[in-house]
């Protein structure tokens, strides 16, 4: 016979769960600043960040993907780093190498920037796969193997990944094993009239030529704390339905027409880890399907593959996920 949960234990959580929700309002509050018109995507990344998992960020050009990252990273009283991703980057570059030290007469490791908390790797998909599967083992298993020796890396960790669309000239695709790797991708698009007007009032009055400067933004966040909230954010209570209704949305995309390539079980993890984390950012008591359904199209479009003459129709992943998120049932709780 289980034990009577303490009303004591109870008003703990709950109040640990309002402080959670204020913190992460508070960094979505300063990320608004300097990012403009791109609420959504400021959403998402913090999703990301309380699910303790990774973002690719994809755009054209201008669209503030990098913006973002260092904004982040000024809330974040971590570490930072950021690799520039260009054709002749090695993979030694991103995870460090043996150097030989004369006076020792001895190899010794250098870490590569891969040792950080907050990893930007900017337009990631210009680097050719050899480079980009350097990632591959620091993302999934938090650790990175420099002349044999397993080097972990301090937590939390996160790699933010900004690519331009595979269409643009000069691009590597990212290779299927990388992009299940990554939780969320998420899609930049043009800001509207009244975004675009508020941001270019703001950049031209700014000193640092065209861009925002995120030197104003407050650090809200210690390494420590964002821990704190990724613990918070797993224990928010899950009905056997919504889980079900996850695994559902995963499952169904295996044998949805149009879809030649569906999602495998870590899509499933990652809706239910992103839905936790999104029902902690709206001050949430427990997961409702609509966290699920909010996350899903983020989750899902870079682990399923658009049939070939669906891409000829000129339909586009997300419109087909679309149709199949409206098909499958939600419960009602």
């Amino acid at each position: 016979m289980s034990q009577p949960i303490e009303p004591d234990a109870i008003d703990h959580a709950i109040r640990q769960r309002q402080r959670a929700c204020q913190l992460a309002q508070a960094v979505r509050h300063e990320l608004q600043k300097a990012v403009i018109g791109q609420d959504t995507v400021i959403d998402d990344v913090l999703t990301a960040l309380l699910a303790g998992g990774h973002v690719l960020l994809e755009g054209v050009p201008g669209l503030g993907k990098t913006l973002l990252v260092r904004a982040l990273a000024r809330c974040f009283g971590g570490e930072f780093a950021r690799i520039q991703f260009t054709p002749d980057l090695m993979p030694s570059d991103v995870t460090g190498h043996a150097v030989y030290d004369m006076q020792t007469e001895q190899f010794k490791l250098r870490k590569g920037p891969l040792f950080t908390n907050l990893l930007l790797a900017d337009e990631i998909n210009r680097a050719p796969a050899k480079t980009q599967a350097a990632l591959l083992e620091a993302m999934q298993e938090r650790q990175v193997t420099l002349e044999g020796r397993a080097l972990p890396i301090a937590q939390p960790f996160m790699v933010l990944a900004t690519q331009n669309p595979i269409e643009q000239e000069g691009t590597y695709p990212l290779p299927e094993a990388e992009l299940d790797r990554f939780m969320l991708k998420v899609r930049m698009d043009y800001p509207d009239v009244e975004q675009e007007l508020d941001m270019v009032r703001q950049v031209s009055r700014s000193t640092r030529a065209d861009m925002l400067d995120v030197q104003p933004l407050r650090t809200v966040l210690q390494a420590r704390e964002v821990l704190a909230l990724q613990r918070i954010a797993s224990d928010l209570p899950l009905d056997d339905q919504v889980l079900d209704y996850a695994v559902r949305l995963a499952r169904t995309t295996r044998s949805w027409p149009g879809l030649t390539l569906g999602a495998g079980p870590r899509a499933s993890i990652a809706l239910v880890r992103c839905a936790r984390a999104r029902a902690l950012l709206r001050g949430g008591e427990f997961v409702i399907p609509d966290d699920i359904k909010g996350c899903a199209l983020a989750v899902l479009r870079h682990r399923v593959r658009i049939a070939p003459e669906l891409d000829i129709e000129g339909l586009d992943v997300d419109q087909v996920l679309r149709q199949l998120l409206d098909q499958v049932p939600a419960p009602r709780l």
